[in-house]
């Protein structure tokens, strides 16, 4: 069953009213995601997904690749405010960052893929991403390549091996290698108390304390371990009438989760992101118009929390948010 609104707003009221020596609710990045039973991680076909994110023959007129907008050299995004197609049109939201997203129990700002691979096939035949015709130009696209055909049954098996599914398998396979672990905060829990400077632990005790954990927790830092394909969701702007909801354009037409599901529960409830490496990947939240991250902290307490932070505060936890960063994986591009 999938969780409500309900519930999953309920979840974060009693993080937020819940003492805070009562739990703890951030926890270090396991070193592997979670992998579907039907997709298992092979050698041969992390090698190949490699091959086709960087491969701009996957877009409809060869002028973009995963790798254009989920760079993995910029952490996983391309800070612009929207990220621009094959055919030069604009998404409507901002870029979310592709490192990590292997642990998201969902994936989209409004969760309505429940599985890397479904974002694959999304974004294949999205016209503001790939913008593939159709299955068969994709599929096709891949298939006139002997060097891709090899690759396919050898990764697969099958002689017919170049299918859709098995495309958005191999490129699903390859993201969830693109994780980050062994950050300055993941050493500090783990029990090396000098990986993290004396800013940064105020920082993280004031994310606690200032209420940040009622969405941000757990070994992500995007909410409870849910089942994968279920979300967390939280209400975005939850407290409308700040000056920050014209500045940075935060209330628009888009109702994020309502805008996949058209239940009207779902109004302006969007899915959690993650805040590793969150340092790296401005502009930031949906809208993509926030340009700092002590901005964005600053527009997250008073719209979220209804409170105003000092600029210590603020400081203190940009100090503790830039602990979330990493250990990249490789970030170079594969030989052609």
């Amino acid at each position: 069953m999938k969780m409500s609104r309900t519930t999953l707003i309920g979840l974060s009221i009693l993080l937020m009213t819940t003492p805070v020596w009562a739990y703890e609710p951030l926890h270090a990045l396991p070193e592997t995601p979670p992998i579907p039973s039907d997709n298992p991680l092979t050698a041969e076909k992390v090698a190949l997904g490699r091959q086709l994110y960087f491969d701009a023959r996957l877009s409809f007129n060869n002028k973009i690749s995963c790798n254009t907008c989920h760079n993995l050299k910029t952490g996983g995004v391309d800070h612009r405010q929207l990220s621009t197609g094959a055919l030069g049109k604009p998404g409507w939201r901002s870029t979310p960052t592709v490192l990590n997203a292997a642990y998201q129990s969902v994936q989209f700002w409004d969760g309505r893929a429940e599985s890397l691979e479904a974002v694959v096939k999304d974004h294949l035949f999205d016209p503001t991403v790939m913008a593939m015709p159709g299955e068969q130009q994709a599929v096709e696209a891949v298939r006139r390549m002997p060097r891709y055909r090899k690759q396919f049954i050898k990764a697969f098996g099958a002689r017919d091996a170049v299918t859709l599914d098995n495309l958005a398998k191999a490129v699903a396979g390859f993201v969830r290698t693109l994780v980050t672990p062994d950050s300055a905060f993941d050493r500090y829990v783990k029990g090396d108390k000098q990986a993290l400077s004396e800013q940064a632990v105020r920082g993280m005790e004031e994310f606690k304390s200032a209420g940040c954990v009622a969405c941000h927790f757990g070994d992500n830092f995007s909410g409870p371990p849910v089942p994968m394909g279920e979300g967390f969701y939280e209400l975005f702007p939850n407290y409308l009438g700040s000056e920050y909801d014209k500045k940075y354009n935060l209330v628009t037409d888009d109702l994020g989760r309502y805008e996949a599901t058209k239940d009207p529960i779902h109004k302006r409830l969007f899915h959690v992101p993650t805040l590793r490496n969150i340092a790296l990947t401005a502009p930031y939240f949906h809208t993509g118009t926030v340009p700092t991250l002590e901005e964005a902290v600053r527009v997250m307490a008073v719209t979220q929390l209804r409170k105003e932070l000092s600029d210590r505060q603020v400081e203190d936890i940009v100090a503790f948010l830039n602990s979330l960063t990493g250990r990249f994986p490789s970030r170079a591009h594969p030989k052609r």
